[in-house]
């Protein structure tokens, strides 16, 4: 199965054969989401601190959800939510995935968690990506975001949430997945994934609100603690 190069759409990028495009941007993501789900239904699967989170849901107000991102994996199940716009129209939570190959496989993996990718690379161009995301929370949708992926260095907060938070008067919702038994991958984050059958614990911390004004000096170690708090909480549970 050969021919023309297909393309990222937006940007015009080649992405390989029409065989190479299935297998590595139509296959391998089905199968990797798949694999997650079906690991997902041996979980018991427990929450903490949900109420608060509820509680913007309620109210009608976007938030974002913060999280390291060594605890990428289970993270869909960070957000049991069913949210519209006030037109009625269907909304979620979106991520932001890169123009790259990586990027792409990506947003074909976590389409099939019904999360929206918002294309674009904080690193490369942190103002259009920002305003992408901007325009997303504006348009309904809530937002995900990894402060310190997606390369590193682990747990450290990069600009990007709080800027978010400050243009929009979305909530910042600090969120960690935890278990109590795991297997550790040897990448740059150490990422935990699961065993089949463990406890898995969703915790989120109290929401914050960032003044339109705020100072990121201020603001950047609250919500870096926030996430440590929650990581040390995370190791402790596995640990124990």
């Amino acid at each position: 199965m050969t021919g023309a190069p297909v393309q990222i759409t937006v940007r015009g990028r080649p992405l390989g054969s029409r065989f190479s495009v299935w297998l590595n941007f139509r296959l391998v993501p089905f199968l990797a989401a798949h694999l997650v789900k079906l690991l997902t239904y041996t979980l018991r699967i427990r929450y903490q601190g949900l109420g608060p989170v509820q509680h913007l849901v309620d109210a009608d107000r976007r938030f974002i959800l913060a999280f390291w991102h060594r605890r990428l994996v289970m993270m869909p199940l960070a957000y049991p939510f069913r949210r519209a716009r006030v037109d009625g129209q269907a909304r979620g939570v979106a991520i932001l995935a890169s123009d790259s190959k990586d990027g792409e496989r990506s947003t074909a993996t976590w389409k099939w968690f019904g999360i929206h990718a918002v294309r674009g690379t904080a690193a490369d161009d942190g103002a259009k990506a920002l305003v992408r995301m901007i325009r997303a929370v504006k348009e309904g949708w809530d937002f995900g975001i990894t402060p310190d992926g997606p390369k590193g260095p682990r747990q450290e907060l990069k600009p990007g949430v709080i800027a978010l938070a400050k243009k929009t008067g979305a909530a910042i919702v600090p969120v960690c997945v935890a278990y109590d038994r795991a297997w550790q991958l040897r990448t740059w984050d150490a990422m935990p994934i699961p065993k089949p059958f463990a406890t898995c614990t969703v915790r989120f911390g109290e929401p914050l609100d960032v003044p339109p004004k705020a100072d990121d000096r201020e603001w950047n170690p609250r919500v870096e603690t926030a996430l440590n708090e929650l990581e040390a909480w995370a190791e402790e549970l596995r640990l124990a």
